[in-house]
């Protein structure tokens, strides 16, 4: 039947979630209850008072909570509570830190910076993490923005910060004493952390231009984790054990670490990716589930290093961070049967999630993202008109709900241009709601390539071209033209062993789409340039192509 809300008194179609009064589309989960606002509550509470309902505690010394994939060093869930306490007391001893003020997180994935993280949490402290291998010019801006009162980072990484920041270094005897005070089970000194407080401030990928600060809250956090437990599966054996592949100072990395932990899952970090280490790894720790970027997926369907390892335990992947073409869906699908394949869509300034696959029947769905998350309005708005659009209808994707961001840090006008008065998060991707409310990733508004009067998106380019069996990585950017205005040109990584030609390419391309789709030049090129999630840098490829003024690179 159709229903009517208490808040717009609007029919919303059952089917789609739509209302066509208000022109919004409507999460059609369950709705789930968050903690009343005015409730003083950090993250790292209500992540651990979701634990305590997911293990039992007399299983809290026995169950692996962190894990080392490479050393099989291993920290217990009492283990890692009992280390939590103990650097939020020594913080509190040793550090004039306050509450509001901002810790800069400088390190690569090990088992210290999950307790790094939600001891600063515990005690209001900003956790502002950034990408260990960005260089010495962007670690200085994103101190800049975010203008640390501490930093944690390890003895490579520490000389890429300015000398007058106080650093504690997470590889030194100095740090691991203060995980080990004798005292760690005394009780914390009071911090009141209410939900409307910054938790962090996370770096947005930058691939359309300099990298911003996302400013997220409690509260951001605390929502998107209560739609996780609150609508999570039934508990199976055996207990779920994620491998974390993606960075933990990445959006993705950083709400599945909060998640794991809600739902006592066993984390398996890598600190370096290496695919047949993490092949490997799947096998000596039975890993079950994996959050996954795009590029992952694509290498898990075309090696045959796969046949190598005992990848049975695997039940499902999680993908999000770029678009997935349809046809590597079904590829995966083929090749590994048993291992459910769940998309889902968000970006950091939404906490990470706007929409997924939570159920079998859902993951059908290979060309879609899946469905809006509980507790979440969306718009489809005509990019030229701001006409808001219907169901079957492409347009700008607009959200609003409790996990979008604070605004940028430092950048008003920023904030401005993509939070409008009412709410409403202008995502900048071109999207689609059918009319059963799954969610479809057309491209990015900023990214389509304008080829004389035509639109082309170029992810559908990239998901052809990766049906090809001598392609192994692929990238469509625009190339500037002084008649068309800009041509598709694609960047193509052959398979080992391939001799294709540019021809091959452009013939290949051009039997399967429109005529102003196709593509007219092609680079070869050793591998493409990528954020961490697996968004493709097609700034770095625009102007590789400017400099080399050539398809023969």
């Amino acid at each position: 039947m159709a229903e009517e809300t208490n808040l717009s008194r609007c029919w919303i179609d059952p089917q789609s979630g739509y209302c066509p009064q208000t022109k919004t589309f409507h999460s059609l989960r369950p709705p789930v209850p968050l903690p009343p606002l005015s409730q003083p509550l950090s993250l790292t509470q209500y992540a651990l008072s979701l634990l305590q309902s997911s293990v039992p505690d007399t299983t809290l010394a026995t169950t692996p909570a962190l894990m080392d994939g490479s050393s099989g060093i291993h920290v217990s869930y009492s283990h890692m509570l009992r280390q939590i306490r103990s650097l939020c007391l020594s913080l509190q001893s040793q550090f004039s830190l306050s509450k509001g003020e901002t810790a800069f997180v400088l390190s690569p994935t090990s088992v210290h910076v999950p307790v790094v993280y939600f001891a600063l949490l515990s005690l209001g402290v900003v956790v502002s993490p950034a990408n260990p291998l960005g260089s010495d010019s962007e670690v200085a801006h994103q101190v800049r923005l975010t203008r640390p009162a501490i930093a944690f980072a390890t003895s490579s990484t520490a000389p890429k910060l300015p000398k007058a920041l106080p650093t504690v270094l997470l590889d030194s005897p100095e740090f691991l004493s203060l995980l080990d005070r004798v005292d760690s089970y005394d009780s914390v000194g009071s911090v009141p952390v209410y939900q409307t407080d910054t938790a962090a401030i996370l770096y947005s990928s930058g691939t359309t231009g300099r990298v911003k600060g996302v400013s997220l809250t409690h509260r951001n956090l605390i929502a998107l984790i209560a739609g996780y437990h609150g609508l999570r599966r039934e508990p199976e054996e055996p207990r779920s054990v994620s491998l974390f592949l993606l960075p933990l100072f990445h959006v993705f990395g950083f709400f599945m670490l909060a998640r794991g932990v809600a739902l006592g899952e066993t984390m398996v970090l890598m600190a370096r990716f290496d695919f047949e280490a993490m092949l490997r790894t799947v096998e000596r720790h039975r890993v079950t589930s994996m959050p996954v970027s795009p590029p992952l997926v694509v290498a898990l369907v075309k090696s045959e290093l796969t046949r190598r390892y005992d990848l049975s335990s695997l039940r499902v992947l999680g993908c999000g961070g770029a678009p997935l073409g349809e046809e590597v869906v079904k590829s995966f699908n083929a090749k590994f049967p048993n291992v459910e394949m769940s998309q889902g869509y968000g970006l950091t300034e939404t906490t990470g999630s706007v929409a997924r696959m939570i159920e079998a029947e859902e993951t059908k769905r290979t060309a879609s993202v899946g469905r809006l998350q509980e507790n979440m309005e969306a718009k489809i708005v005509d990019p030229v008109t701001g006409r808001a659009l219907s169901p079957n209808d492409k347009g700008e994707l607009w959200l609003r709900g409790p996990t979008i961001m604070r605004g940028y840090v430092g950048d008003e006008k920023a904030t401005a241009e993509t939070l409008d008065p009412e709410g409403w998060l202008k995502t900048g991707d071109l999207c689609m709601f059918d009319s059963e409310g799954y969610l479809y990733i057309v491209d990015r508004l900023k990214e389509l390539i304008k080829y004389k009067a035509y639109q082309v998106p170029p992810a559908e380019l990239e998901h052809l071209l990766h049906s090809h069996p001598d392609i192994a990585d692929v990238a469509v950017i625009p190339y500037p033209d002084e008649e068309a205005g800009q041509l598709p040109m694609a960047y193509v990584v052959r398979k080992p062993g391939s001799n294709l030609n540019e021809a091959q390419v452009i013939d290949f391309v051009a039997q399967k789409v429109a005529p102003y789709k196709k593509v007219r030049r092609v680079a070869f090129i050793n591998s493409i340039p990528k954020s961490p999630a697996g968004k493709i840098l097609r700034r770095e490829l625009v102007n590789h192509a400017l400099s080399k003024g050539s398809a023969k690179l």
